[in-house]
Order: structure tokens, then C-alpha cells, then sequence
């Protein structure tokens, strides 16, 4: 397989008319976080939580700001978002769907799932949908192979999956993607939340 190369250096990084990583994040990483962890550099990993979460994708500028304030290199920080599959340099839509294409989910045709969906939203796997609304990937086992097929819609999983049942369920996302919680966990106004019967 041949190296993909990318020429950083002459790159230029395109600033926003203000920062990403706001003064309320910093904030929130020197209070909550700091405390939690023996060094800046260890709060990484939350910051880019934190501003993937804002923004739903990682500017390069943002990328820039982490570095400055967790005083760690822009390399350091682009090393660890391009080692973890789960972070995204490049916009995506307000909803990811990821089918699972594990073993079990192949055995019981997750890939009609996924074809339906390339069809059904007029995209390709890694690709967003025209009007922004859906990115498609596929994942490895996440776990409900004992449900197989199965996905996940940003972060709530789906299981026992039919095309229709995708239908239905693509039908009924709100609009806000914030809006969008897992069904089988009961929410409190403050959006912690606690799993039916427990």
C-alpha cells in the first residue's frame, strides 16, 4: 500500500473571526479538567472532545488554539487527532451514521443497510449528504453482535436494524441533533440521564 501524503508545510491556516476554543472552554478545561489530570498536556483528549462537540469537526485553527493553551506542539495535537478514528478534520453532517460491518453484522446483512442508505441519502461511505444533514461511515464491531444489525446514529446505538426500520428512523431525527437522545434512558432537565428501570 502507498503512503498518502499531505504537504503541511506551505499550508496556510485559515483563522475565524473569532477563536474556537472559547473563553468559556477554557474555563471549563482549567476548572473541571485541570484538577483531574497530573499535567496540561493530559487534558487533550477533553479539549478536542470539547470543541468537536461545539462545532461537530476540528478546524485546523482550533487545532492551533489547543496547542497553545495545553502548551504542547500543533504536531503533538495533530498526531492525536489523526491516530483516533473518532475525530473528524473535516466537516461532517449534524448526524453521523455509522453501520457496523463486523463479522456478525455482515452475517446478517448490514450491507443492505448500508447500500439503502447510500442510495436513500445519495452519498458514499465517508461522504455528507448535499444538504449536510448526514455523513456515512462504517464501523468496526461496536459491540451488539448478539443484535446484529446494528449502528449508531451520532452516539445512541440501533439494533435489530431493517431498512425499514432505518426509514422510520432517519423519519423521526429532530432537526437539532442536540435534541437527539437515546431512547431507552430517561433524561433530567440538566440532560444526565438514567436507564429505564433502574
Amino acid at each position: 500500500m502507498a503512503w498518502i501524503t499531505e504537504n503541511r508545510r506551505t499550508a496556510v491556516v485559515e483563522k475565524g473571526s473569532s477563536p474556537y476554543l472559547t473563553e468559556d472552554m477554557k474555563a471549563e478545561l482549567r476548572d473541571i479538567y485541570f484538577p483531574r489530570y497530573p499535567t496540561k498536556r493530559a487534558v487533550l483528549l477533553p479539549a478536542l472532545h470539547l470543541v468537536q462537540h461545539k462545532y461537530n469537526w476540528l478546524p485546523t485553527a482550533a487545532l492551533e488554539e489547543i496547542a497553545v493553551f495545553l502548551e504542547v506542539s500543533p504536531a503533538e495535537v495533530m498526531d492525536t487527532v489523526t491516530f483516533y478514528d473518532e475525530y473528524w478534520l473535516k466537516p461532517k453532517g449534524k448526524y453521523l451514521i455509522g453501520v457496523c460491518r463486523s463479522l456478525a453484522c455482515e452475517i446478517c446483512q448490514a450491507d443492505k443497510i448500508t447500500d439503502h442508505l447510500k442510495t436513500k441519502l445519495g452519498v458514499d461511505v465517508g461522504d455528507t449528504s448535499a444538504d449536510g444533514q448526514f455523513t456515512l461511515i462504517e464501523m468496526e464491531c461496536i459491540g451488539s453482535c448478539g443484535t446484529a444489525p446494528a449502528a449508531l446514529v451520532n452516539e445512541v446505538l440501533h439494533e435489530d436494524l431493517t431498512v425499514e426500520k432505518f426509514d422510520a428512523l432517519i423519519n423521526k431525527l429532530p432537526t437539532d441533533p442536540h435534541d437527539y437522545k437515546d431512547p431507552s434512558i430517561t433524561w433530567d432537565e440538566n440532560g444526565h440521564g438514567g436507564h429505564h428501570g433502574t
